[in-house]
């Protein structure tokens, strides 16, 4: 299974992504900033979706919104 991120490049368990659009997240009254850095990803077996934490939040992100950094 091949994931990649919005411009193309392979994206890996433990890569750090930056989102490039604001996103609002369903379910909750948060807005997801455009330049959020996210580190050590975890791919899920969707090949359009990772799994990205920060602190005790952890949230499934779309790759068509991402970039490898």
């Amino acid at each position: 299974m091949s994931v990649k991120d919005s411009n193309g490049n392979d994206l890996n368990n433990g890569d750090s992504v930056v989102v490039i659009k604001d996103l609002k997240v369903k379910g909750a009254s948060m807005t997801i900033k455009r330049g959020t850095l996210y580190k050590d990803i975890r791919l899920t077996d969707n090949e359009e979706e990772v799994e990205c934490g920060k602190g005790r939040n952890t949230i499934v992100l779309k790759t068509c919104f991402l970039k490898k950094s």
